[in-house]
């Protein structure tokens, strides 16, 4: 009944006309959902269920966001839009989201920013690499902002911005395909605009890890230079911690030993757990860094960067 009451109210709410997205969203709820993707070894990807509070939260979210698109099919109403369904793990109605917003406004480099991570989310690497190509291009010499977050920090402070996130997530696209050396550019690009400590560390780590990949150590280490214990850090505890263990501040195990609730330790060990396999990995100990990767890849938190990039090692060693 639930259910049933759930589609009356999309269809009551998206009776708009066939060009409007909203539409196709509402036909799929009716659809039995599919898996969202295809992971890098060949495994079906399905959303993950999600505690009442959670999802009543993330489907209360997506009503508003649905009926402030059919108010008004805005270039930031169908970002919105876009966004509430991904965070819903609903990708491919997010991508479908943004691309009919892209038809509407062509040279919106905010579409194009979030409908390559979404390409990313479902494994479609070379599609967001387009995407953040042409992105990049629309920003040059443009101002930057901060970006608007979609679920707040715990002090509900905004730090992400958008030239930001369109050279982290392209230098990201680039690292999970292997292209290693444009990967470093874009990460180069990214450090100019990681103007607050939580950009820096989420920053200086990717950049860490594809530095060592392509043996320019000594670039590797420059980086650690200004990351110290101290650092004011608000979301991005994670990367803190694992350029430390880089620094050898902290150990593998400080990394590892994450706590005994079963939810947060899946999600810790796909991302602490894949710094510390890529450590192990340019540190030459394969047999160790495999077996933490095949842990990450064996859990429910299969759209978390450090998730993809564990497949897409994982992946590389198996071709």
């Amino acid at each position: 009944m639930k259910s049933l009451t759930y589609l009356i109210l999309i269809s009551l709410l998206f009776a708009c006309s066939p060009q409007q997205p909203a539409e196709e969203v509402a036909k799929e709820e009716a659809a039995t959902p599919g898996p969202e993707a295809v992971s890098l070894l060949g495994t079906e990807l399905f959303p993950r269920a999600l505690d009442e509070v959670r999802q009543a939260r993330l489907d209360s979210n997506l009503n508003v966001a649905k009926q402030n698109f059919d108010a008004d099919p805005s270039e930031d109403n169908y970002i919105w839009l876009g966004r509430r369904l991904g965070y819903l793990m609903r990708y491919k109605d997010a991508i479908e989201v943004f691309s009919r917003g892209l038809e509407a406004f062509p040279e919106s480099s905010k579409l194009l920013r979030h409908r390559g991570h979404r390409y990313i989310s479902i494994r479609e690497f070379e599609k967001a690499i387009v995407d953040y190509t042409k992105a990049a291009e629309l920003i040059a010499g443009t101002d930057d902002e901060i970006e608007p977050d979609g679920q707040p920090n715990r002090l509900n402070q905004p730090l992400s911005t958008h030239h930001f996130n369109i050279w982290y997530h392209f230098a990201l696209a680039n690292y999970l395909l292997g292209n290693f050396e444009e990967a470093a550019v874009a990460y180069s690009e990214c450090m100019e605009v990681s103007t607050n400590n939580d950009l820096l560390v989420a920053t200086s780590d990717w950049y860490f890890m594809t530095l060592r990949r392509l043996g320019r150590d000594d670039e590797a280490l420059a980086l650690l230079e200004p990351i110290t214990e101290d650092m004011e850090i608000i979301e991005n505890n994670s990367y803190h911690k694992r350029l430390l263990m880089y620094k050898g501040i902290l150990s593998t195990d400080d990394l590892m030993n994450v706590g005994d609730d079963v939810d947060d330790r899946a999600l810790s060990i796909a991302t602490q757990g894949y710094g510390v396999a890529n450590w192990q990995l340019s540190e030459g100990d394969t047999t160790a860094a495999t077996a933490l990767l095949g842990e990450i890849v064996a859990g429910e938190h299969w759209s978390a960067f450090g998730y993809i990039a564990a497949e897409a090692d994982l992946a590389r060693m198996q071709d």
